[in-house]
């Protein structure tokens, strides 16, 4: 038997990402690549990856990707759907059956509008209806998760080490301008498919390596506002901040990390100019149990960019690197030159310090 702390558990999970700024599309054989070197930080219970710009003939349409525990439960949730959307296409999601990845449950995909008299009918714009959705599903429907919702994006994950995760969904037929990735040791959650990251809503997804202390209190907050955490692990909390603090609240993505990676107040009135000082002080004022406690570093990825972020402390691990239009982030630098071997200015953000990248405008 193994005792305990006799397994290496290297500050546990994994991430990375890379993004164009030119919004060159690359195959997801990149990102795949990255996770090899890490292969030590995941335990096989769960590993994901989010592409943007992969379904340019529906970008206009919301891609929903959903894990079905049977057929019947597939033909209910195509009957709810079809209230509120026109379905324009709907399929399984192509896989590639390996050994390492058992289990599987029926995943499907949708690519749908919201229908306009039904936003009429509730005065709801597009996103928080199709939000609500991805709410009304995971919440009321028994066996069936909506696991990506965005436009001309997905994310594809499941219980495996990422790098099998990506053979079994077949990511080198993608092409996207950015990527982002996971892989998972589970510490106090378990280890199923809709468990594993990236965790996203509309166009946001998150991969997360840490653990959130203050997940409770973040829990209890968002959830006042109609977010429901239904998939058994922390990270979900994240995705759900995020988007309530920018999509909802009308912050930029600095203001936002301001929130759930907050300077301390020490720190605070520190500052020399004034406006920042007070927009600060607001920010932590008006937010607090917004403020994201114990270790982490995050990728957000979001239609057009992506963002990197530690603990205010910088508890977890997290490099970057760039290499021409191209910037890359992971929990090691090892990762990063396995996606570009020739990649330049590599260095390691600040605790609480947003590294937010941008595809040029029009360019995605």
């Amino acid at each position: 038997m193994e005792r305990e702390g006799s397994i290496r558990i290297p500050s546990g999970c994994a991430i990375a990402a890379v993004i164009s700024r030119e919004g060159k599309r690359m195959t997801g054989e990149t990102i795949v690549r990255a996770m090899k070197p890490m292969h030590d930080r995941s335990n096989g219970l769960g590993g994901g990856f989010a592409g943007y710009g992969i379904y340019p003939e529906y970008r206009d349409l919301y891609a929903l990707h959903l894990f079905f525990d049977c057929r019947d439960t597939r033909k209910a949730c195509e009957a709810l759907l079809k209230e509120g959307f026109e379905v324009v296409k709907d399929e399984i999601i192509p896989t590639r059956k390996i050994p390492e990845i058992t289990d599987e449950p029926i995943i499907w995909r949708y690519f749908v509008t919201p229908l306009k008299s039904v936003l009429a009918d509730l005065q709801l714009d597009e996103k928080e209806f199709v939000a609500r959705t991805v709410m009304k599903i995971n919440t009321e429907l028994p066996g069936a998760y909506v696991f990506s919702s965005g436009k001309n994006m997905g994310t594809f994950k499941a219980v495996g080490f990422p790098e099998d995760v990506g053979v079994f969904y077949r990511l080198d037929e993608y092409e996207g301008y950015s990527w982002t990735a996971h892989g998972r040791y589970p510490t106090n959650t378990p280890g199923w498919w809709g468990g594993a990251h990236p965790f996203a809503l509309l166009d946001y997804s998150i991969v997360h390596n840490g653990e959130i202390s203050s997940y409770d209190a973040n829990r209890r907050f968002i959830e006042m506002f109609g977010y429901k955490c239904t998939l058994q692990t922390d990270t979900e909390v994240i995705t759900y901040i995020l988007d309530y603090l920018t999509r909802v609240q009308g912050l930029t993505l600095e203001e936002a990390a301001n929130v759930i990676a907050a300077p301390f107040w020490s720190t605070i009135e520190k500052k020399t100019d004034e406006y920042e000082k007070k927009k600060l002080h607001y920010l932590r004022t008006v937010f607090p149990s917004l403020l994201v406690t114990g270790p982490f570093s995050i990728v957000l990825g979001f239609t057009g960019g992506l963002m990197a972020l530690n603990d205010r402390l910088k508890l977890r691990s997290m490099v970057v690197g760039e290499k021409d239009d191209r910037v890359y982030v992971a929990s090691e630098e090892a990762a990063i030159r396995a996606m570009d071997p020739g990649a330049e200015k590599i260095w390691a953000p600040s605790g609480g310090e947003p590294v937010i990248v941008s595809v040029k405008e029009g360019a995605y």
